[in-house]
């Protein structure tokens, strides 16, 4: 038999369902994975020994008990430093702010936990998750398991970190302009930005520019279906929550991995017009390579003509970091703030009403102009990242300002999803010689989950035929 944490969620979790594997013999396993491994990758802030196993044994006997099991009974997994869980510590990635335990779940720790998973601790994120790299002044960095000198991204990075490393199974990540896609992409995972409004208890009716969305980082389409199924298990009251019209379970999408569907195909970025944006060989690689792929599963790819308003970029800066104006931060205590932090947070304070007004006008009237563009198409398909993984210490070896360019110039292509609202998925099509992975994403219509799940699989059965794609010169070009 497998090692456990080489099987797959959904097959760990059938064992634990069946008895075939006991809720502390996996705890056990993944945490002595964690004491392994984390002291090299920084995956893990704070691990939490003693309550992930006491809440194994009740698994364990509620099993016993012959009562109803949660659909995700007995699975590991972790949340990120973000996100509080009863009686844990919260950082917030931050060195500004006292670290308090938290009372009580947080709706997004509370919906999993009732399902049956058990928490095995909270991941490294950015301060204040503001940005696409895990590294702060409260812990040492999250790395990249495919190469621990380059980071993960972020602000999931540690949880991404984490899951490529088999650390857990899978794990719940937030994406308020790429936090999910871009780790997914940097350490060879799939990542789920759900629809604006899907997510109960992870929704973008909780931030200001209506942005955030919680969703999966997993090893695949059926893994990560099998989380957002647990995701969504709860009442919902989002009136932007768009509903699929697929009447099975996200996980029955992945499985069935059906549908062909017309795709529109772009390299077009929002930030073009304020910056320099340009793809790498790699990146460029991977593009053709997905297109390849989704051509071989049956899709109809065409070019698609998009343009953005060149506004996008000041006004999404402006409305992402608004909300550090009010953070509670001690003048004493601003020097413990990270550069690109203290930078955004001044910046933010000097703002009026009347520029948070305008900007978020610019950004709903992108909205519309963008999902009017995307709708001449099933699906649009674009890079995933601009670059190869980043190594670790280059986003912050200069001023704040810098930081934030090169964030954008490495990922261009997932906030704009975040502004419309829509789901939209990270994929690996690309493996390069040195062990690293490329993505693409693929931006659904919303509420259309269930077909990007279902076209990652397919992307996914595609790549493990040996026929279907090899290397032909050390880029990781592919023929």
């Amino acid at each position: 038999m497998s090692e456990l944490h080489e099987l797959s969620a959904l097959t760990l979790r059938d064992a634990l369902a069946r008895g075939a594997v006991g809720a502390r013999e996996a705890t056990e396993h993944f945490l002595r994975r964690i004491d392994a491994l984390n002291p090299d990758l920084g995956a893990f802030v704070t691990v939490t020994h003693d309550d992930a196993l006491r809440a194994a044994d009740h698994a364990d006997a509620l099993r016993s008990s012959g009562a109803p099991l949660g659909p995700l009974h007995g699975v590991p997994l972790a949340h990120k430093d973000l996100t509080d869980v009863g009686g844990v510590r919260t950082t917030l990635g931050t060195a500004a702010l006292e670290h308090a335990v938290a009372e009580k779940d947080a709706p997004l720790a509370a919906v999993l936990r009732r399902s049956g998973a058990i928490s095995l601790g909270k991941t490294q994120v950015p301060e204040f998750g503001l940005s696409c790299y895990s590294e702060n002044l409260v812990a040492p960095p999250a790395r990249n398991p495919l190469d621990p000198r380059l980071s993960p991204a972020g602000s999931s990075g540690g949880s991404a970190a984490a899951v490529a490393a088999r650390m857990i199974p899978f794990a719940p990540g937030t994406d308020g302009g790429g936090s999910i896609r871009i780790p997914a992409a940097a350490t060879g995972l799939v990542g789920l930005k759900p629809n604006r409004g899907r997510v109960p208890s992870g929704s973008g009716q909780a931030d200001l520019g209506q942005l955030v969305v919680a969703g999966p980082l997993a090893h695949s389409a059926v893994d990560a279906g099998l989380l957002l199924d647990a995701l969504v298990r709860e009442p919902n009251y989002r009136p932007t929550s768009a509903a699929s019209r697929y009447p099975g379970s996200f996980t029955e999408a992945a499985l069935r991995a059906e549908g062909r569907f017309r795709i529109g195909v772009s390299t077009a970025s929002p930030f073009s017009g304020a910056m320099d944006i340009a793809l790498d060989s790699a990146a460029t690689d991977a593009f053709h390579a997905g297109i390849r792929l989704l051509q071989g599963a049956g899709h109809d790819i065409v070019e698609a003509d998009l343009t953005y308003d060149h506004r996008y970029h000041d006004a999404f800066q402006l409305v992402w970091t608004a909300g550090l104006a009010a953070a509670p931060i001690p003048d004493d205590r601003e020097d413990r703030l990270t550069d690109i932090t203290r930078v955004l947070r001044r910046r933010a304070l000097g703002r009026t009403a009347a520029d948070l007004v305008g900007a978020v006008e610019v950004l709903r009237q992108f909205e519309l102009d963008s999902i009017e563009q995307y709708s001449r198409y099933d699906m649009v398909l674009t890079p995933a990242v601009a670059m190869t993984p980043r190594p670790l210490g280059w986003y912050t070896d200069a001023d704040g300002d810098t930081d934030y360019l090169r964030q954008c110039q490495y990922s261009p292509y997932t906030s704009m999803v975040n502004v419309c609202g829509l789901p939209a998925v990270t994929v690996p099509t690309l493996r390069l010689p040195d062990g690293l992975s490329m993505s693409v994403q693929l931006i659904g219509r919303p509420g259309e989950e269930a077909q990007l799940l279902a076209v990652t699989a397919q992307i996914e059965a595609l790549l493990q035929r040996p026929d279907v794609l090899r290397f032909s010169h050390p880029s990781g070009t592919m023929e």
